[in-house]
């Protein structure tokens, strides 16, 4: 299995080497790869692809990857995470947040792929990552600076795609049934 991500400062990352850990825990060959340098698709049965969210979108690496890969991803088991900072939003800002803005990330990749779930989460703001009127813009609309990532929720959905590769069988090579 691949989990892929492109990731602007380190949360990201972070939270794929994090996914990528649980579900090995599960018994599943996992590599966790950056998507500029994910290579050899064909060899990975089913992929958890992820990305910061820039401007209420995926970064340019990663929606060229589902571009360029979709027949790829298209031919097995896929699941997406977007980490962007709605938990860090103040009222009203977050509730509207983590209800419109999960299905607009992914709504771009409808026609190209289609995956079983799409984990919306807060990764980390820092103000040395944004500029000065980023700078002014999160002190009106956020809670601030801060870590804002929700483990046991990150936790819970990697055991949820666990629980699902691990009961799916499938062909090796030889032909014998295997685990992804």
């Amino acid at each position: 299995m691949l989990v892929g991500y492109a990731s602007a400062h380190g949360s990201t990352r972070e939270i794929a080497e994090h996914l990528g850990e649980r579900l090995e825990r599960w018994g599943l060959a996992t590599a966790v790869q950056e998507l500029a340098h994910a290579t050899d698709l064909g060899s990975f049965d089913a992929f958890v692809i992820g990305s910061a969210v820039h401007d209420q979108r995926w970064l340019p690496e990663a929606r060229a990857f589902v571009a360029e890969q979709a027949p790829a991803l298209a031919a097995r088991p896929l699941w997406l995470f977007s980490v962007g900072m709605p938990a860090a939003l103040r009222t009203p800002w977050d509730g509207l947040a983590r209800v419109l803005q999960p299905p607009s990330l992914v709504a771009e990749f409808a026609d190209r792929v289609s995956f079983r779930d799409h984990l919306a989460v807060s990764g980390v703001v820092r103000d040395e990552h944004l500029g000065l009127v980023g700078r002014l813009v999160m002190r009106v609309v956020t809670r601030g600076p801060g870590d804002y990532r929700d483990w046991a929720r990150i936790d819970a959905w990697a055991d949820g795609i666990g629980r699902v590769l691990a009961s799916l069988p499938v062909v090796t090579d030889r032909g014998s049934a295997g685990r992804p």
